[in-house]
């Protein structure tokens, strides 16, 4: 069953450029759990080694996406481990703004 043509206009564009700001967002959050890692705290050794992780996992999906390259149909495990992870970082996020870490 085919359709008329799909025109996508700037879509595809915006879309890359949201995961982009995704992407940087989990980056900078990261940073900063390293640093909170550097205090010697424990926890935050424990919290920079899962966001070390998660990172490396979400931003996978998110270079193939932003860069156009990556599946474009939204299946499978990547998009809910994103989610899961960018919900993580979230909360992650506000506990170091909460300790004054940013």
């Amino acid at each position: 069953m085919t359709g008329p043509p799909r025109d996508p206009g700037l879509q595809p564009e915006r879309t890359r450029l949201a995961w982009r700001r995704t992407a940087l967002a989990l980056t900078v959050i990261m940073v900063l759990t390293v640093r909170l890692a550097l205090s010697g705290d424990v926890t935050g050794a424990l919290l920079a080694g899962v966001a070390v992780l998660g990172w490396g996992t979400a931003l996978r999906v998110c270079w193939g996406r932003a860069t156009g390259s990556g599946p474009s149909v939204a299946y499978g495990p990547a998009l809910p481990l994103v989610a899961l992870a960018t919900a993580g970082f979230a909360v992650l996020g506000t506990l170091l703004v909460v300790r004054g870490l940013w």
